[in-house]
């Protein structure tokens, strides 16, 4: 049996690698969320520094909140009160 080998058609480009967080901050905006809530940590900081980006070109706002708790009872609120979806 002889093996062939397949040379491909197109010469393969070079890609560019973006981080977890901003395959996060990039989903939940086109998936139209408009508003964040959240309390930034140590274990977080990358993810905030793409919503910072995120939110300078408008496309995101985040509200800051003083505790994690106070986060998820404001998302589920928001959520309650406008029928979007509370993050």
């Amino acid at each position: 049996m002889t093996s062939t080998s397949v040379k491909p058609s197109v010469k393969a480009k070079s890609v560019t690698q973006q981080t977890g967080a901003f395959a996060l901050i990039d989903s939940l905006v086109r998936h139209g969320v408009r508003h964040v809530f959240g309390y930034p940590g140590g274990a977080i900081l990358p993810v905030y520094d793409e919503l910072y980006k995120a939110e300078q070109r408008g496309d995101i706002q985040h509200i800051l909140v003083r505790h994690e708790q106070a986060a998820s009872h404001a998302a589920d609120g928001y959520a309650r009160a406008t029928g979007q979806v509370g993050v």
